[in-house]
C-alpha cells in the first residue's frame, strides 16, 4: 500500500472480515496522513508533527480496543463468527427470526463450542450432518448418477471450509466444549472420508511432522528440492504423495525415533484403505462417489497448495522459522475459518 499513488483509491475486498477491515482503515488513514503532496500543507505538518504523533497513537489505540472488544465474549461489542460468509453485525433478519431463532441459537452455541467466538464450527457441523451424513446413506441405499454428481459438487464446496475446521480441530484438539470430548473426538471418523481426508492422516502429518520440519529438508512436504517450473519435478512431487504417503510418513517417524507415532500413521491410513477396499466390493458407485472422488480432488488439492505456498522457503537457510515465513495480510481468506493470518511455515 505504500506505492498507492492515491489513498483514495483503494478498495477493499467486500468478503474481508470487520477486523481485517479496521486494521486496513486504520492503515489507509496512517497512508492519508504522509501522502500529502502540497508543498505549504507539508511544511505545517512539519510544525505540527508532534500533534500527528499524538493523533496516530490515539487512532491505533482506539483500533486496539475495537479489536479487542469484538474478541471479548464479557464486552458489549463482542460478535461470535457464525457464519463464514458474513460479519454478525451485518445479518438482517426478520426481528421475530432474530428473536425467537437466531439469537437463542448463537446463545446456546457458545456455550457449545471451544471458543465462544467459534460459532461457526458448529454451524458447519450441523450442516454437514444434515446434508453430507443423509446424502452420502442414501446414495449407498439407492445409488443414481445425478444424485451422486450433485453429492460430489455440494462436498466440493464444502472441502475448504471443512479443511480450515479441521486445521483448527487438530491443533486445539477439538473444537467443541471440553465437556463435550467424546462427541469432539469421534466427528471426524464420519466426516473426514466424506471430504476427502483419511483417518487421522491430517494430524499426523501436519502436527507431528509438518510443523516439527516447518517445510525444511526433512519435511516430506517441503518443496525445495524441486524446481518450481518444471512439469516434470510437479508431477514427481504429487505422484510420489498419492502413492508413498502411507509408506513415506511411517518411514520418517522411524528415523526421528518416533515408532509409536510411525504404527499409528501406517494403522490408521491403512486402515481407511482397507475400508475402502471392502465398500468399493459392495457398492463400487456410492464408494466412488462419495469417498474416492472426494480424496482425490482434496490430495490434489493439498498438494497444489503446498507447491505454491512453500515457494518462499529460503534456499540457504530452509530450518529458519523467520527466513521462510509467509505473511498474508489484505486477503479474504480469513472469511472461510477463524484460523488467522498464517505467519510463518504453513
Amino acid at each position: 500500500m505504500s506505492h498507492v499513488e492515491n489513498v483514495d483509491d483503494v478498495v477493499f475486498d467486500p468478503n474481508l472480515t470487520k477486523p481485517d477491515v479496521l486494521v486496513l482503515q486504520n492503515l489507509v488513514a496512517d497512508i492519508r496522513e504522509y501522502q500529502e503532496r502540497d508543498e505549504q500543507l507539508q511544511r505545517r505538518r512539519d510544525k505540527e508533527g508532534s500533534d500527528k504523533e499524538k493523533g496516530q497513537r490515539h487512532r491505533d489505540a482506539a483500533t486496539i480496543t475495537a479489536l479487542a472488544a469484538l474478541n471479548d465474549p464479557k464486552h458489549a461489542l463482542f460478535e461470535p463468527t457464525v457464519f463464514s460468509q458474513v460479519d454478525t453485525g451485518d445479518i438482517r433478519l426478520p426481528p421475530s427470526i432474530d428473536a425467537w431463532i437466531f439469537r437463542p441459537y448463537v446463545r446456546v452455541a457458545r456455550s457449545i463450542v471451544r471458543v465462544e467466538t467459534d460459532v461457526v464450527m458448529l454451524t458447519h457441523l450441523l450442516l454437514y450432518f444434515s446434508t453430507s451424513v443423509p446424502s452420502a446413506m442414501f446414495l449407498f441405499w439407492k445409488f443414481t448418477w445425478v444424485h451422486g454428481l450433485l453429492h460430489f459438487i455440494m462436498q466440493v464446496s464444502y472441502m475448504g471450509t471443512y479443511t480450515l475446521m479441521m486445521h483448527q480441530h487438530i491443533h486445539m484438539r477439538g473444537i467443541l466444549n471440553k465437556r463435550l470430548s467424546i462427541l469432539d473426538s469421534l466427528f471426524p471418523y464420519i466426516t473426514d472420508p466424506l471430504m476427502g481426508h483419511t483417518w487421522n492422516s491430517y494430524y499426523y502429518h501436519h502436527v507431528k511432522h509438518h510443523h516439527v520440519e516447518g517445510n525444511g529438508p526433512d519435511d516430506l512436504s517441503s518443496t525445495i528440492r524441486y524446481q518450481r517450473d518444471n512439469v516434470l519435478h510437479f508431477l514427481h512431487y504429487t505422484g510420489r504423495f498419492f502413492f508413498l504417503i502411507w509408506l513415506d510418513l511411517p518411514l520418517y517417524f522411524i528415523r526421528k525415533g518416533w515408532p509409536a507415532f510411525a504404527i499409528k500413521a501406517a494403522f490408521w491410513e491403512l486402515s481407511w484403505y482397507t475400508t475402502l477396499y471392502t465398500l468399493y466390493q459392495h457398492n463400487p458407485k456410492a464408494t466412488f462417489t462419495v469417498f474416492l472422488l472426494p480424496l482425490l480432488l482434496l490430495r490434489s488439492g493439498l498438494m497444489l497448495g503446498n507447491w505454491g505456498q512453500h515457494a518462499f522457503v529460503d534456499h540457504d537457510e530452509p530450518n529458519s522459522d523467520y527466513r521462510s515465513s509467509i505473511t498474508l495480510i489484505d486477503v479474504p481468506v480469513s472469511t472461510l475459518a477463524p484460523t488467522g493470518f498464517p505467519i510463518g511455515p504453513g
